[in-house]
């Protein structure tokens, strides 16, 4: 009697919360779906509680228990459940996004709902269809936990790559932001990161079987412990020694925290590139305190308010600063003249080494719309919507294979900007040629200030890194600029939001990973399998 007093008050918690949300209905239950949502954005960084993904997973779970009625009604009412509970976690996620309609005065204000409002709740309809999909999938028991890992890692996989993709904030960068936990993502990617995360974090809503009154343990202890096969990878991973450095590099990156908006334009190009040289400089010449010559110095994205190949006096500066013996490679926007045709402007990163601007280059092939180009231009920009950044027309994507070959260093893997949130492109670069030796980042997130969104940009373009045991070198205005190694370790970094160069050496490429071998085919594989454990178990098994 005394042990059963003691457990009772557990198992009526147990059956009480399950309980609570799956009969809640209308406002409640709205409130229920976008609350738990909400609370995933804090599994992420610069949060980083990833047990927190807990709570989103397992209340899905009952919700989707919840929806009830005949088929139509039962898909309607998850989906709904869905698209509540994918606004909230977009709307906690994203909402720095309205920063950088306030950064050029009042021009872009009429953007800040967009921004914070609408992109969350067009972004919801991926996990209402994911909802949707696992309702049809659904049986009572412990299996339903693989039909919503199924149909949520799903529905996040086609948000990156529908609609020109948008896969920021992934559910599976809740184990990907945790050094030790992200070691997987070099087998699975992190889509295979997802559907596992959806999983092991959905678990514990099979805690209390509400259809016998029994507490079932079996479920959760099976996603604790691959939580610590998952961890016990990371570990031993990462207790390899420091990675070899590539020989006879030596990198500066510059970080100029320059912010967006009135400060950076053109009447003021002559103080910008002052302060570049000058900050490139820093400590009375390009050594390092070790006295060592830097080889190639690194700056941001878009780097100047002016086309570089058309100011011989900044670049005849910049000449007199590297001589003969360092490199720069540059974010800067660019243009080619074609006769009978408008200008077409780049996004580009360019390389001036002693005799000026090289003719290697690469052009950003992934715009972000509306920032750096407006879709439906011709109907749009009628009633005044234009892109963010400021080139006639837009931007016009580059063509052709990612690679940059520079002086002196590996092959790179060029990515500007978001380019680096996206697994798949970033890996298609190992197409049918020979394997880059490290992955180059370029980027302004002065746009977003110190919000969570530069932290967050930061810990997608490190999980590239350990996907395909690359190092990355990032470049940023205002931060995080990083070089790691391909395990994701951290060589040197600089804070966010402020002044600052690091001196570091390139760490040389690991062997190919699985996933650099192979790509999504691991990912596509748990996906499988969770499908057809879904399918067996729901036919009786």
């Amino acid at each position: 009697m005394t042990e059963v007093a003691r457990v009772s008050p557990i198992a009526g918690v147990l059956a009480a919360l399950p309980q609570g949300v799956i009969l809640s209905w209308g406002w409640r239950r709205r409130a229920i779906a976008f609350l738990s949502g909400a609370t995933g954005a804090f599994a992420l960084p610069p949060f980083d509680g990833f047990i927190l993904m807990v709570v989103p997973m397992t209340v899905a779970i009952w919700l989707i228990d919840g929806s009830q009625g005949g088929v139509g009604q039962r898909i309607r009412a998850a989906f709904g459940a869905g698209w509540w509970f994918g606004f909230g976690y977009f709307l906690a996620g994203l909402w720095w996004v309205g920063a950088a309609c306030l950064v050029d005065g009042n021009k872009f204000v009429w953007a800040l709902p967009l921004g914070v409002l609408v992109l969350p709740a067009g972004l919801a309809l991926f996990p209402a269809f994911g909802f949707a999909l696992a309702r049809l999938l659904w049986s009572p028991g412990p299996s339903r936990v693989f039909a919503l890992a199924f149909g949520l890692g799903l529905s996040e996989w086609a948000r990156g790559l529908l609609f020109t993709g948008f896969p920021w904030n992934d559910i599976g960068m809740a184990l990907g932001a945790n050094l030790t936990l992200a070691q997987i993502a070099s087998v699975v990617g992190l889509h295979g990161l997802t559907f596992i995360a959806i999983a092991v974090f959905a678990a514990p809503a099979t805690l209390w079987r509400a259809g016998d009154g029994r507490f079932a343990s079996a479920p959760t202890m099976v996603a604790v412990l691959a939580l610590f096969a998952i961890a016990g990878f990371g570990v031993e991973r990462l207790a390899a020694p420091t990675s070899a450095f590539v020989p006879n590099v030596r990198l500066r990156v510059m970080q100029p925290d320059i912010s967006q908006g009135e400060s950076f334009a053109p009447e003021n190009k002559d103080a910008i590139v002052r302060r570049y040289l000058e900050l490139s400089d820093r400590g009375g010449g390009l050594s390092g305190r070790d006295g060592r010559r830097v080889t190639h110095l690194l700056w941001p994205e878009s780097a100047f308010p002016f086309i570089l190949s058309r100011d011989p006096q900044a670049l005849g500066d910049i000449v007199s600063l590297i001589g003969a013996d360092t490199t720069l490679i540059t974010g800067a926007a660019r243009v080619e003249m074609k006769a009978g045709r408008d200008p077409a402007y780049y996004n580009a990163i360019e390389i001036v080494d002693h005799d000026g601007l090289s003719r290697e280059r690469y052009d950003k092939q992934h715009l972000v719309p509306f920032g750096e180009y407006t879709p439906f231009d011709a109907f749009l920009e009628k009633i005044g919507v234009t892109q963010f950044v400021q080139a006639p027309g837009g931007f016009t994507p580059g063509v052709g294979r990612r690679v940059l070959h520079a002086p002196g260093l590996p092959a790179a893997v060029p990515l500007i900007c978001y380019e680096a949130i996206f697994p798949i492109e970033v890996g298609d670069a190992f197409s049918g040629a020979p394997r880059p030796g490290w992955l180059l980042n370029v980027t302004d997130d002065a746009w977003f200030g110190v919000t969570p969104g530069p932290y967050q940009h930061y810990a997608q373009a490190r999980l590239r890194a350990i996907e395909l045991g690359l190092p990355l070198v990032r470049v940023a205005n205002s931060g995080v600029s990083a070089v790691v190694d391909g395990f994701g370790r951290e060589i040197a970094a600089t804070p966010l939001g402020v002044e600052d160069v690091l001196d570091a050496d390139l760490p040389e490429a690991l062997p190919p990973t699985w996933q650099s071998r192979f790509g999504s085919l691991t990912a596509g594989a748990i996906g499988l399998v969770f499908l057809f454990l879904t399918l067996h178990f729901r036919r009786g098994g």
